[in-house]
């Protein structure tokens, strides 16, 4: 079922963004006067297809991932005499950095108003909240301590732990301190501290933020009761049921959630013997844990549990809402932010500091697109305000064959007065084509190695 549900996920948010992205084209392409033959979402043989009465044939093809607009053009073939004052090729080089560069913007402004209809509608965060330091780590010299709530990273504001970790992911390669606010109360006063780091997460894989900086975030106490169990788990082939309280795992007494955690993760592939009360019954069964790999390799247990639902106190919560025009502000702003941290992502990890494991290809999308779907609408609309900025901005890299490439070749022709020879753009096409197969190549293998 989840596997159908990532599915049905990936299409809807491919689809938008595709449809988003060509529609960009497409739109700017009419109003310069460029006579447009085909749009079409998706790639290979269409499945549904109509014209409209300008001749545009708008098309829904098989493989959904990716789509184009193919406009009138000379050099792709004979034009009628008559239509070629509507050609691609014959328009100003203005026109066509215009039409070249709506897809790209395109994406921007869809995520522009994914963010401004989720601060409109409001959202409900946990406030970053530190619930231990580790001693001598960073943030221990820094003079973190626990029970304060961190307000901001590098002078941004941090509402969230989200917030706080994507900050202290755009600061990835830092030397010297990072900025850190803190308060100890919401209406209290703030305190600045200066965090030594040094090639701060540079080359760590997958990077580890708040493990690095020495930060456990503060989470209430969950008792040892089950809340969830995934069918064909090893808790439910151990007939471990939602509402049981856990009592002891191999005689040790479980005080809380954490406690069952604790032994689950430390004994992959070993049985443990767990006591629980049931009904006003107590019984005994025995649960081996399946084997997994953590992100710093090595192996933990895994049960497919969850504990029963825990309420954050009204203190650690945090409400963000806006009204219909201070949310225009705040989405720009948070649309700009997220474009930037792309943009930075992607040079840092050309310059090796961000490990190209981190690409991701279309079984993570998919994966994601169904975890943030099951998590809720706003998870789900944030992601897709995320994924649109990603296509966006890599649209634009100046990489023959995507939107940046020709851009680049636009410009070229602005400095010189006259366009790219054909023998150069059909070199810089092959090579465009090579390098965009390899990160497709490099993102499927990560995608597999995920599994």
């Amino acid at each position: 079922m989840d596997a159908l549900q990532n599915v049905l996920a990936v299409i809807v948010v491919l689809g938008l963004l595709i449809t988003f992205h060509e529609f960009g084209h497409f739109w700017v392409a009419r109003r310069c006067g460029v006579k447009v033959l085909r749009f079409s979402v998706g790639f290979g043989k269409p499945l549904w297809s109509r014209r409209d009465r300008h001749g545009t044939e708008f098309a829904l093809a098989a493989i959904p991932l990716g789509g184009y607009v193919k406009m009138l053009d000379e050099r792709e073939g004979p034009v009628d005499p008559a239509e070629r004052e509507h050609a691609f090729n014959r328009k100003s080089v203005w026109a066509r950095i215009a039409i070249v560069a709506a897809g790209p913007i395109a994406n921007l402004l869809l995520a522009v108003v994914a963010y401004w209809a989720l601060f409109v509608y409001g959202t409900t965060t946990v406030a970053p909240v530190v619930g231990a330091v580790v001693p001598g780590s960073p943030a221990a010299e820094g003079g973190l301590r626990q029970g304060q709530e961190i307000v901001s990273v590098q002078g941004e504001p941090t509402p969230s732990w989200n917030d706080v970790n994507l900050q202290l992911i755009a600061a990835i390669g830092a030397d010297g301190a990072l900025s850190v606010t803190t308060r100890e109360r919401a209406d209290g006063p703030t305190t600045d501290h200066r965090v030594p780091v040094s090639g701060w997460l540079v080359r760590q894989d997958p990077p580890q933020p708040l493990a690095t900086l020495g930060v456990v975030p503060f989470r209430p106490t969950a008792p040892a009761v089950l809340g969830q169990v995934l069918e064909g788990g090893p808790a439910a082939k151990a007939g471990l049921q939602p509402g049981d309280r856990l009592l002891r795992v191999d005689g040790r007494e479980l005080d809380d959630w954490a406690g069952f955690v604790e032994a689950v993760r430390a004994h992959p592939g070993q049985p443990l013997e767990v006591t629980l009360s049931r009904d006003g019954e107590t019984r005994t069964q025995t649960l081996t844990p399946d084997v997994r790999e953590a992100d710093d390799g090595a192996r933990i247990g895994y049960v497919g549990a969850a504990s029963e639902r825990v309420e954050w106190p009204a203190q650690y919560r945090r409400e963000i809402r806006y009204g219909p025009l201070a949310a225009v502000g705040q989405a720009l702003d948070k649309t700009g932010e997220m474009t930037w941290l792309t943009a930075d992502s992607i040079r840092k990890m050309v310059v090796g500091w961000i490990s190209p494991s981190n690409l991701s290809g279309p079984i993570t999308i998919a994966r994601i697109a169904g975890d943030s779907a099951r998590s809720g609408v706003e998870t789900f609309i944030g992601f897709l305000a995320y994924l649109s900025i990603s296509l966006g901005v890599l649209n634009l890299l100046p990489i023959p064959v995507l939107d940046g490439g020709h851009l680049v070749y636009y410009l070229i022709e602005l400095v010189r007065g006259r366009p790219v020879s054909e023998n150069a753009q059909a070199m810089g096409l092959k090579i465009g084509v090579a390098l965009v197969g390899c990160l497709m190549v490099m993102a499927l293998y990560f995608d597999l190695m995920r599994l």
